[in-house]
Parts: structure tokens; sequence; C-alpha cells
């Protein structure tokens, strides 16, 4: 015999339903219309073979829902320990705007060393879109990093776009801004230790102000 929870735990909500109902129109007790309605639900299986089946199909989901809850926890505790970490020896900043959107861009980026070395970048970047010139702005930037040997970086943007593209698997990147991508790559392969990291467009004032200052001159610094 399979005891009242047991037929609680698997029946599915129009099963009980069924069964509230079958006990109202024939006046038997709520268990016995339970057990009557699985059994005409289990067929020729019979009640235990259904039982069994909604017993697996209930473990599986609650694996289901443990691994989603590691995985969370596991992005928590990667995302404290990356916003945790003491600051690296080389920190950067960067920026595109397209004005309009797509219009034309200008790009900004800031690169401070560990020896008081801090590189601005303000210029033209042609015609795009905003996620075209934010890539531009970065590329720009490791350009640099790459020519004074900035190992040991950290980079910071306000791009969700760009940062998750370039962070995540290229069979995941987005098609129109794949060759930004693999630059972007090539180039961060020729430093060490190196982390791009998504910030707040309002932590990033300084680079934003160089990449708007682009966009409203008529020449170009770097």
């Amino acid at each position: 015999m399979n005891d009242l929870l047991s037929l609680q735990q698997a029946a599915f909500k129009r099963e009980h339903s069924a069964s509230r109902k079958l006990a109202e129109r024939t006046g038997m007790p709520l268990d016995q219309a339970l057990r009557a309605t699985l059994e005409e639900q289990a067929g020729p299986a019979g009640l235990a073979q259904l039982l069994a089946q909604r017993a697996a199909l209930a473990k599986a989901a609650q694996e289901r829902l443990a691994r989603r809850k590691a995985e969370r926890k596991s992005a928590l505790a990667q995302h404290k320990l990356r916003h945790s970490a003491p600051p690296t020896a080389w920190r950067a900043w960067f920026d595109g705007s397209a004005r309009p959107n797509p219009g034309a861009c200008g790009i900004g980026a800031l690169l401070h060393g560990p020896d008081g070395e801090v590189i601005e970048i303000s210029r033209k970047a042609g015609y795009g879109n905003s996620s075209e010139a934010e890539y531009q702005a970065l590329i720009a930037l490791l350009e640099a990093a790459v020519r004074l040997g900035s190992h040991g970086l950290t980079i910071y943007g306000d791009s969700q776009v760009v940062v998750d593209d370039v962070n995540g698997p290229e069979h995941a990147a987005a098609v129109a801004l794949l060759p930004y991508r693999r630059t972007v790559h090539a180039l961060l392969a020729q430093l060490r230790d190196v982390t791009l990291r998504w910030i707040p467009r309002h932590k990033n004032t300084a680079a934003d102000a160089l990449s708007q200052r682009a966009t409203s001159i008529t020449g170009a610094a770097a």
C-alpha cells in the first residue's frame, strides 16, 4: 500500500483537483479518491510504476535546483573575489561614444602606471555604433599598454556588451564584433595578468569625458 503522503507528493495539481471533485461527487474519502485518480492515470503500468516515475522526476528537479544554487553561489564567490582583490600595478579605464548611434565615434581611455605614469587617449574613431566605439577605445588602450609593457593590468569599462564579449567564449561572441574581439585577444596575449571588469557608468566618468571630448573637437590627441 502507498501511504497518503506519497500519493499527495506524486500527484499533479490537476490530479488533486480531480480527486477532490471525485470525493465530493461519490462521498468516498479523499485519500481513496486520490488513489483512484492516480490508478486511472497510471493505466496498465500500475500505480507503483507511476509513483516511481514521479519520484525520479522530483529527484531530477531537486538536483537541477541544487546545481543552479551551487552555480549562483560559485559565481557570487568569484565576483566577490574579483572585486575584493588588491589593486594591480597598472589600472585603466576606457569608453566609446557614437553621436548619433550609429554616428561619429569618439574614444577615450586612461592608463595609470605604478610609477605615476598617466596616459590619456582622446580621439575620433570614424563612423560606427556605440559597441564598435567601445571596442576601438579598448583596442587603443591595449596598444598603449603593450607599448609600455603594462603587465599586471586591470581594465575597467562600462559597456556590458564589450566586457562580456571579450570575456566570453568565441562561439558565443557577437558576429558583427568578431574582428574587434580577435584584435583585443591578440593584444591581450602580449600582456601578462590582465583582467577586464565591468563597472557602472557613473564610475567611468574620466574615460567618458575623454570620449565625449573627442567627438566635439576637430583635432585628435593620444
